[in-house]
């Protein structure tokens, strides 16, 4: 008997609902068609985060070497994770997004050595901005019909940030802190305006889900301040 792939991707989506509940209300403010790979998309990023920022940092170096190596098969067509399934069809720049993992590794510290992790050949000055122009490139294809705005990039870095806060804050991991200048860029999508949002108000209070008033206030302040 076969197995569809996009089942065994419900593994990992789910993994991803059970941390962020909140974006069961959140989807409210996400159009029908949209839902399904904002779901995968973000699944995706949370095993980039947790690989980069959490736990021993050998296994987590492994895993994203596994990922670039992944992520070079679905810019050819080629896939083997499940979330490709739902994912590697659309034409966002998978390549980019493998070669700028070690990026997204640099917000755990300034530590350099013998990563077994190919460089960033597009880091730029501060760590994670390589990483975070590789995202707003894919979610420009798969929400926003290719189309990136200028500041893009610069939110979904404050973003990033604080996301990596949150996960300090609930594992206590020893990632140092990075600093950075408040920004007033704007989401870009939709979807990445909800996920900010609901980061945002996660880091009130890290132990615990946002209040589902709250959270929902929450998405709709962040899909209304998308671009």
């Amino acid at each position: 008997m076969s197995v569809d792939v996009r089942d065994e991707a419900g593994t990992f989506i789910a993994k991803w609902r059970g941390r962020w509940p909140e974006w069961e209300l959140a989807m409210v403010f996400v159009p029908a068609a949209q839902r399904p790979l904002v779901e995968a998309w973000y699944t995706l990023l949370q095993e980039f985060t947790d690989a980069a920022w959490t736990g021993d940092p050998t296994p987590g170096l492994a895993k994203l070497a596994w990922w670039q190596d992944e992520l070079g098969g679905w810019a050819k067509g080629a896939r083997r994770h499940p979330l490709g399934a739902l994912l590697q069809a659309h034409p966002a720049p998978w390549l980019q997004l493998g070669r700028a993992l070690p990026d997204l590794r640099a917000l755990r510290d300034d530590a350099g050595g013998d990563a077994p992790v190919a460089p960033a050949a597009t880091a730029g000055a501060h760590a994670g901005e390589a990483f975070a122009a590789a995202v707003a490139d894919c979610e420009a294809v798969l929400f926003r019909n290719g189309t990136r705005g200028a500041g893009d990039a610069a939110a979904i870095r404050d973003s990033l940030f604080d996301e990596r806060a949150l996960l300090h804050a609930l594992s206590m991991d020893p990632i140092g802190a990075v600093d950075r200048p408040p920004s007033a860029s704007r989401p870009g999508t939709r979807p990445r305006g909800i996920h900010a949002a609901l980061v945002a108000a996660r880091l009130a209070r890290p132990g615990a889900p946002v209040p589902p008033l709250r959270a929902l206030f929450a998405a709709w302040r962040g899909a209304r301040a998308s671009g």
